[in-house]
């Protein structure tokens, strides 16, 4: 099992420079396209950060092959050498559609084209593509290094072949594949956001604190994290949008808590922003 010899990756920021870092140290060729300059310089040194932490936790070795493997440009036409291209623009169906399209102009026919997307439907989104068949939901999960899983979604017109491409790819990136039809928030959306948005109103009704509701989750249903903390990783306006788009798919019991929304109309987005039901410290 091989990754494809290059990979473009389109969107530079925490998921779409994660996704470069593990295709990097899996031994491809990465082509990471961005808006502008200045966005193309600051994903650029994401990645490197993430190799040097690769470098530092003994999962590298050589950092100047995968360094000097990454290409960062401006400009779609790149993406013309590339056999897989994963879009990883923000989670808004426009503007993923508009890039897919651009993207799709800019590689061989035989190239596969997949989303990052984590709620929105892949038939919709392939609606406006020429190659259907070529086309794929490849869920990433945040943070993309030290997650072992990759949820592989199937559209109506996906071919077999991508699919089976696709488990492949995601085997030697050392994760674990899953393969879901195209439906609302696919799996690990759906179950991962209901859990959120409880402990959100839970929260919101004064039925415990932050670290209680966690550590309930944690110690008591085995979890590696709780669903507020991962809420702060995953970042509360991305948790917002899906809420939203689950909502309008599936109705009321996917509505977002006002808490969710005030906090995230106060710029408290988790850990990117340095607070959400946690404080973060850290360098982000």
């Amino acid at each position: 099992m091989t990754v494809p010899g290059t990979v473009g990756v389109l969107g530079g920021g925490r998921m779409g420079a994660g996704i470069a870092h593990a295709f990097l140290l899996a031994g491809s060729r990465v082509i990471l396209v961005e808006r502008d300059a200045e966005s193309a310089d600051a994903a650029r040194e994401r990645v490197l950060a993430s190799i040097a932490t690769s470098v530092q936790r003994g999962d590298l070795a050589d950092a100047d092959h995968a360094t000097s493997s990454l290409s960062v440009s401006t400009d779609f036409a790149d993406f013309a050498a590339a056999s897989l291209v994963v879009e990883a623009v923000p989670e808004d169906r426009d503007l993923k559609a508009g890039a897919l399209a651009r993207i799709e102009d800019a590689v061989a026919e035989k190239a596969v084209l997949a989303t990052n997307t984590s709620s929105i439907s892949i038939d919709d989104l392939a609606a406006s593509l020429a190659r259907p068949d070529r086309f794929l939901g490849l869920h990433f999960f945040n943070p993309v290094p030290a997650s072992k899983l990759v949820e592989i979604v199937v559209g109506e017109r996906t071919g077999k072949d991508v699919v089976t491409s696709a488990r492949e790819w995601v085997a030697t990136l050392r994760k674990t594949p899953v393969v879901v039809r195209d439906s609302p928030g696919f799996a690990s959306s759906r179950l991962g956001v209901m859990l959120a948005l409880e402990a959100i109103r839970m929260l919101e009704e004064n039925v415990a604190d932050a670290a209680d509701i966690d550590a309930a989750m944690e110690l008591g249903y085995r979890h590696p994290m709780g669903p507020l903390r991962t809420t702060d990783v995953v970042g509360l306006d991305v948790r917002l949008g899906i809420a939203e788009e689950l909502a309008r798919e599936l109705g009321p019991r996917f509505e977002p808590p006002a808490l969710l929304r005030r906090m995230v109309a106060e710029g408290k987005l988790g850990r990117k922003s340095g607070e959400g039901f946690y404080v973060w410290n850290e360098e982000r």
